[in-house]
């Protein structure tokens, strides 16, 4: 029993790694499966409910083990899905800065990969929200932009109010955030579709001149045009009282956002979490 136990700690805690330049496959146990199909069935999670996901699949199957760290237990599993062309990739809400965790399909677009759970003109009023959302400067677009262009679309007729029941689902499914009767691309869209919107719309992608990731929300240079994130904007102009553009120096107009603090985070959603429960106790 313990030479059992003993060697599923050898597997668990075995790391990815490089060998000659080429990357040596891990092993997935059954803690690593677990984590991928629950992790599948949400499409994408914050960095808090990934290492939370990751400590519950831990006790359910190998509770003797020790719990890899995050950023090993993931390379480890990447490893494995890479003969797939699936990856769990790493990103950061475009808000706040949040980091988040989606599996990725890296080899269709994400439109075709939407394909099994939405009918043709479903999928096109997605692609015609998406045009919208890359075109605006805002990075939204209204709902009443959207629902105007439903004569358009491919397929089956579609009536404004069943369109406004697709764009909810687009929402649950975490491929759009709706704000204000407003929409944008969720942070499971933007890491999914990066690849594919740089290559459908090169001429209206936008690009943060901190990270050179695509860039949907953030703000610019009034006087060279320039964009940033809104955290990159948050770490970049961090403890500078007169924040200057980074590309020609002007003077940074808007308000600099705070930098996303993931222990302040963290206690919130557990002082939440104790109050949830202190009410349902006393109820």
């Amino acid at each position: 029993m313990e030479e059992g136990r003993a060697e599923r700690r050898r597997r668990t805690e075995a790391p990815s790694h490089t060998q000659g330049g080429t990357r040596r496959a891990g092993v997935m146990t059954d803690v690593h499966r677990r984590f991928l199909q629950l992790l599948m069935t949400h499409g994408v999670l914050e960095e808090w409910d990934v290492r939370r996901l990751q400590n519950h699949c831990y006790r359910v199957h190998d509770r003797t083990a020790a719990v890899e760290e995050l950023e090993d237990f993931i390379n480890n599993i990447n490893s494995v899905l890479e003969s797939l062309y699936i990856e769990i990739k790493k990103g950061a809400t475009e808000d706040d800065g949040r980091p988040v965790y989606a599996l990725v399909n890296l080899a269709t677009t994400s439109v075709s990969k939407m394909a099994s759970d939405f009918a043709e003109n479903e999928l096109d009023l997605f692609r015609k929200a998406l045009e919208l959302i890359i075109d605006s400067e805002t990075g939204f677009a209204s709902s009443t932009n959207i629902l105007n262009l439903v004569d358009q679309l491919k397929g089956k007729k579609m009536r404004k109010k069943e369109a406004e029941q697709v764009l909810q689902k687009f929402v649950q499914n975490k491929w759009l955030i709706e704000k204000e009767g407003e929409f944008t691309l969720h942070s499971r869209a933007i890491l999914e579709m990066e690849q594919y919107i740089r290559e459908t719309y090169p001429d209206a992608v936008k690009i943060c001149n901190i990270c050179h990731s695509l860039l949907i929300q953030g703000q610019s240079c009034e006087t060279c045009g320039i964009r940033m994130h809104l955290p990159c904007v948050a770490k970049y102009f961090q403890s500078n009282s007169e924040p200057r553009c980074p590309h020609c120096n002007d003077y940074w107009p808007h308000e600099i956002p705070e930098v996303f603090d993931p222990e302040k985070e963290r206690e919130a959603s557990t002082s939440k979490a104790n109050r949830k429960s202190l009410r349902s106790r006393q109820h």
